[in-house]
């Protein structure tokens, strides 16, 4: 019985996704005709047609849905295998520090694909405010840390972050009189930018919520107690981004930087640092 052949598998899995071999072509950058004899000599091996035809699109019959299955989880297998043996010298515990606000909705998807390529790779996760991670680094509690850049601070920008307002589109505090807000706790430059362009206004409001939880502001919100002010890219989709139309001003963006202990970085460490940099980057936003 001849073996799958991981290049094959890999053509047919872009076939899928794409939904034609143009678009698969593209992904595995080889040219049509190629992945069409692909396709037809891993038909000839599994012994069976893969594919039916739905409009202009391929879609996988029953024996493709069933080969699909086997396929990603064999090329996941190769990829990881690939990636033991490349990154081994990238093995062993890395400290990262990281503000809660931008854990879940920013910095999760990159760990998730930093997990894939450096799968020895161990990420102690600690969500604390930039200040406090400041001082572990100092200390040398841990290894790295994505922080908000306060103004007067030489760390370099890796990114700039929307600040935004956001509320519960059904219970539309920003009408209340005066306008109620929630914020983190003191001491966070989130907090302060907002404090400080609310008060550049003739608007009163009062702040109903300190939290130091992202999720406990979320929950504010979400229950129409107040306006809160966030990261663009913690707010959820389940809250209504509100703004100068609803009688909020605006706020400076927020400078993040990543910054290492000042000691020599094991390689683990180095390697997440240059990866969270290629990932989280927002040039665009830079120049």
């Amino acid at each position: 019985m001849e073996p799958l052949d991981l290049t094959l598998l890999r053509s047919f899995v872009a076939v899928v996704e794409g939904g034609s071999v143009l678009s698969a072509a593209a992904r595995v950058g080889r040219s049509q005709s190629a992945v069409t004899m692909q396709i037809q000599r891993l038909e000839d091996v599994v012994g069976r047609p893969l594919f039916r035809r739905d409009g202009r699109s391929l879609k996988p019959n029953a024996a493709g849905e069933e080969l699909l299955l086997h396929a990603r989880r064999l090329l996941r297998l190769s990829n990881e295998a690939l990636a033991t043996l490349r990154r081994a010298d990238a093995a062993g515990l890395v400290r990262f520090g990281v503000p809660e606000d931008y854990a879940a909705y920013l910095v999760l998807p990159a760990l998730a694909k930093f997990a894939q390529a450096y799968p020895l790779a161990e990420i102690e996760l600690i969500c604390e405010p930039s200040t406090a991670l400041l001082d572990r680094l100092e200390g040398g509690q841990i290894d790295l840390a994505l922080v908000t850049r306060y103004p007067h601070q030489p760390f370099a920008v890796l990114r700039k972050e929307r600040f935004v307002w956001a509320a519960s589109a059904e219970h539309e505090p920003w009408l209340r009189d005066p306008l109620p807000v929630a914020l983190f706790e003191a001491g966070d430059i989130a907090r302060r930018y907002a404090v400080e362009a609310l008060q550049a206004t003739d608007r009163d409001y009062r702040l109903v919520c300190s939290s130091r939880s992202l999720h406990g502001l979320i929950a504010v919100a979400q229950a129409g107690l107040a306006v809160i002010g966030l990261a663009e890219s913690s707010v959820p989709q389940t809250l209504k981004h509100v703004g100068l139309q609803e009688g909020l001003p605006s706020v400076p963006m927020f400078d993040l930087s990543l910054i290492s202990a000042p000691m020599e970085m094991a390689k683990p460490a180095l390697a997440l640092r240059d990866f969270l940099s290629a990932h989280l980057s927002n040039r665009e936003a830079l120049d």
